[in-house]
């Protein structure tokens, strides 16, 4: 399977063997999928642990076993063996086919744990000994390291591992067993699943036992080539080898902490490990970026271009270098490697260029503040901000530049700029609003502007990009002058280091927030001075002059020469969605009639949001047309015409979209397929037929860079006005996928639902599923059409199973009514304990014997595998007031060390069981006290 998971939005990679089957161990999987068949299986799954919960990222390097990228062996079996087979047949392989020494080998059960009632897992302690294990080299140890959960809840059970010693002679290594040790690792283990955690946090045994066995292929291969690291073996020599001709440090030697002088090796394993992972992950559709996996193979990838340049002293296009390499030691495995080498070497390439320039500037950026900086003192939080916000640096490449300076981050001081630019993206702390001190220039500041004849900013190199040879777009660099500064609601022509203010320059390519885009980020640096930088992290337009809100590292001066860069992503981004805008704003007119008008805007590098006039909800068919009048104009890849007109005449042609706003003279109109001068020729109809729209925001050059367009919400916002929020690109891609897969788990639960199921647990397990599957579709971003048609199947089965476990409740409860009704023959009163399911089901059998035998009042008591009393009881009416039967229930539940309410009629409560026999005489003396 690849490594991008499949329909599970809460992984970021594929992190071990089992995410693929774990629809069969949730008992999820479809009835009629190829999954749902196998019995045993055994596989190579490939796998990345790098962010989330499981992130090796930061040990990698550091040590010679730690990996982003690894492939996990596994063997499974699903409802078919267990402990004795499982044990036996790993034993065989590594003993028998690998030949491995068995002195070296050392074994680790579940040594039981009394706090949640688990026993020792005595069972395989006992299959070890028999096949010949040594006694001593059979270890219990606790629930943190031999029992195994799949999350919070569902299946779990306790494990055993395989553990060899490294080093032998005869030496008995059991004490250092699971300590840590380099020489004796960890390399097999097999999970029993027998129990599932329940929300409640009980354990319950699981219908059918299955196996899920790891074993990392990277440390059995160090062991069978009689290695003591797994970069010394045959799947990382070859690159270590390649890495080291195409870089200038010496040969690689296995070294580790102090010893390792400089850090060489430590570069050479983080960029032989990352090269593996960027190879697998490119070629599973992963590509660096902005958010999720992606940012995280961001991460990846210029850490590994920066440990090249660096510290081997590496040329450009090192990393690049290696893929064939790679695609030599994987490619045979994995096919896919080899058909998209070309690929991979492209993305690795281009990725690698653009971070090396800020890489560059930003080392000197950092050895410059190191040098102002009195001793004893943390790195400056607003110069780490910098290098984050605008170059691009992942935290940890910070932190490990700093720590190869012996110098540490003001942490909290980062944090607390971490946590503004949170809340100003999220809308807490609005840059640009009247709130906003430093970027929306009041009224006085604005008249003494234009008294003292400082001239507006010229912004139209903001529009000044053009496609690259490659289809890439390329942006025209901008140098401007510093006119003036703006602080705390007034003009200052100098504001110090560490102050955050407005910036007002002569000519910017910077787009200032307007017409419901949002502003560019970036950063701009002294002419001259390359080393300092000023992040650039909002642009609001006021009155003509486009003030860019910035924090400044160093003192800042009106007269100073600025070179500014536009955070090209983020402004592509933007770019990207408000075409999409526009496409979706023509659908939407085109499936829904013409008097659809827009309502308004707003487009976000993440997504884009379009208000607009509808009498009603709109339906699931319109949704799928309007998504499908996108996707056409995306194929036909129409070229995108913009230019400046005359207000008057923008204002005749036929068909042009504009929301009830003042716009400039002259305006800027955007047409799709058609050239301007051509919409705008006397008697046009040309616009009646596209998307002709006046607009002053940042346009693709061509429609098919949208690549893709998902409408992920749709809601009416008042009455007559809707609201559509709306994903492009890969993140669009990304929600059809996950819409998919959801369809099938909510295809395979209506399959079971119809097949004769006779056990509550079981149907209240489907109806649990049914309301998980229900908060899971509701909250994940996919098609909204498809999350319409998913909701209505699983609302209407989750009638369908409510009805069901009344039904079936109701059987059991006629069932044990009818044995204790003959039991006990219409006596007065009925104390007695009976097995039930749940309180619901005990309450009605107390209700059926009140039904059946009118002058009887009964108290049932239900002892549960947990170790808790169930308590319900009904009063005759003819008893009453004198017998009450929430009374009755707390005097029972009291004596359980349990609690109880009700009604004088009937109640219900619980409690332990270690005060059932006293409970039961209690209710009898209560009973007999009051009739």
């Amino acid at each position: 399977a690849p490594v991008r998971p499949r329909g599970d939005p809460r992984l970021l990679f594929v992190n071990a063997g089992m995410n693929q089957f774990k629809p069969v161990f949730l008992g999820t999987a479809h009835p009629r999928s190829e999954l749902a068949h196998h019995r045993r299986v055994v596989n190579s799954q490939k796998c990345v642990r790098a962010g989330g919960k499981h992130n090796d990222l930061e040990d990698v390097g550091r040590d010679t076993h730690h990996h982003t990228f690894f492939e996990m062996l596994g063997n499974w079996s699903f409802g078919d063996y267990f402990k004795e087979e499982a044990c036996s047949m790993a034993w065989e392989l590594l003993t028998e086919v690998y030949e491995i020494p068995r002195d070296r080998l050392y074994v680790t059960y579940f040594g039981g744990d009394p706090l949640l009632g688990l026993r020792a897992d005595e069972e395989c302690r006992d299959v070890w000994l028999r096949l010949g294990v040594p006694a001593s080299h059979v270890l219990p140890f606790p629930l943190k390291d031999n029992f195994w959960e799949m999350g919070d809840t569902g299946p779990c059970g306790p494990c055993t591992e395989i553990h060899y010693d490294h080093v032998g002679g005869g030496r008995n290594a059991a004490a250092l067993v699971n300590q840590g040790s380099p020489d004796v690792v960890e390399i097999w283990n097999l999970v029993f699943m027998q129990y599932s955690r329940e929300l409640e946090g009980n354990l319950l045994p699981l219908p059918q036992h299955h196996v899920d066995t790891g074993m990392g292929l990277e440390r059995l291969v160090t062991v069978l080539q009689n290695k003591r690291s797994n970069y010394d073996t045959d799947l990382f020599t070859p690159i270590l080898d390649a890495i080291h001709k195409g870089c200038r440090a010496p040969r690689y030697q296995g070294l580790v902490g102090e010893a390792d002088v400089g850090h060489v090796d430590m570069a050479y394993r983080v960029v032989a490990d990352h090269v593996r992972t960027l190879c697998v992950c490119i070629t599973d559709g992963i590509y660096p970026g902005f958010s999720g996996a992606e940012l995280v193979l961001r991460r990846i990838l210029r850490r590994a271009v920066r440990f090249c340049s660096e510290v081997l002293q590496a040329p450009p296009g090192l990393l690049a270098s290696l893929v064939p390499t790679v695609v030599e030691v994987l490619g045979d495995a994995y096919p896919e490697l080899t058909k998209n080498a070309n690929q991979i070497s492209d993305v690795i390439s281009e990725n690698e260029a653009a971070f090396l320039s800020s890489l560059e500037r930003g080392r000197h950026i950092i050895e410059r503040t190191v040098q102002q900086m009195e001793p004893s003192t943390n790195f400056p939080a607003e110069v780490a901000w910098s290098l984050y916000a605008s170059l691009g640096f992942p935290l940890d490449l910070i932190d490990l530049m700093l720590e190869e300076k012996g110098i540490s981050l003001d942490s909290a001081g980062f944090n607390k700029l971490v946590l503004e630019d949170a809340k100003r993206k999220t809308g807490g702390l609005q840059a640009g609003q009247p709130g906003n001190t430093n970027t929306h220039l009041d009224v006085h500041s604005l008249a003494q502007l234009q008294s003292s004849n400082v001239p507006a900013t010229d912004d139209s190199p903001k529009y000044s990009y053009a496609l690259g040879q490659h289809g890439q777009y390329e942006f025209s660099p901008c140098q401007a002058t510093v006119l003036m500064l703006y602080r705390d609601q007034s003009l200052h022509k100098e504001v110090g280091a560490g102050q955050r203010c407005g910036v007002i320059l002569d000519r910017t390519n910077f787009y200032a927030e307007q017409g419901g885009q949002d502003s560019d980020q970036g950063y701009m640096i002294r002419l001259g001075q390359q080393d300092v930088l000023f992040p650039v992290e909002s642009v609001h337009l006021c009155g003509g002059y486009v003030v860019h809100e910035v924090t400044a590292v160093e003192t800042l001066r009106a007269g100073d020469q600025v070179q500014l860069f536009v955070d090209e992503s983020q402004r592509l981004a933007c770019m990207t969605n408000h075409t999409a805008t526009h496409l979706l704003n023509f659908a939407l007119r085109r499936v829904l009639g013409d008097s659809t008008e827009q309502r308004g805007s707003h487009v976000t590098a993440e997504q884009l949001r379009f208000d607009f006039d509808n009498k009603g909800h709109v339906t699931v068919e319109q949704l799928q047309q309007v998504e499908q009048v996108v996707q056409d104009l995306i194929q036909k890849n129409e070229v995108v015409h913009m230019a400046e007109v005359p207000l008057t005449l923008a204002r005749r042609v036929q068909g042009l979209r504009a929301v009830d706003e003042g716009y400039p003279d002259p305006v800027r109109i955007v047409s799709l397929g058609v050239p301007v001068e051509n919409v705008l020729t006397c008697d046009s109809e040309a616009a009646m037929q596209t998307s002709v729209e006046l607009c002053c925001g940042t346009h693709l050059l061509q429609t098919g860079s949208v690549e893709d367009l998902a409408i992920i919400s749709e809601r009416q916002l008042v009455r007559g006005i809707s609201r559509v929020i709306a994903v492009t690109g890969g993140r669009a891609k990304e929600a059809r996928e996950v819409g998919q897969c959801l369809a099938m788990e909510v295809d395979s639960v209506s399959l079971r639902m119809k097949q004769r199921i006779t056990s509550i647990p079981e149907m209240q397990s489907i109806s649990k599923e049914v309301g998980q599957l229900t908060k899971v579709v509701s909250s994940t971003a996919m098609p909204q059409w498809q999350r319409r048609e998913l909701l209505t199947i699983l609302k209407a089965l989750q009638r369908t199973a409510n009805t069901a476990i009344k039904k079936l409740e109701l059987q059991q409860a006629e069932k044990a009514a009818k044995i204790l009704l003959a039991k006990y023959c219409n006596q007065p009163v009925i104390i007695d304990t009976i097995s039930a399911d749940s309180l619901s089901i005990l309450m009605k059998v107390v209700n059926q014997l009140c039904d059946k035998s009118p002058g009887t009042s009964v108290l049932l008591l239900s002892p549960q595998a947990s170790g808790e009393v169930l308590c319900a009881c009904q009063v005759s009416k003819n008893c009453l007031p004198a017998f009450s039967a929430a009374d009755w229930a707390v005097a029972v539940c009291t004596q359980m060390e349990g609690k109880a309410g009700g009604s004088p009629i009937v109640a219900k409560g619980s409690g332990s069981a270690k005060g059932m026999q006293g409970a039961l005489t209690t209710a009898l003396e209560f009973a007999q006290s009051k009739l």
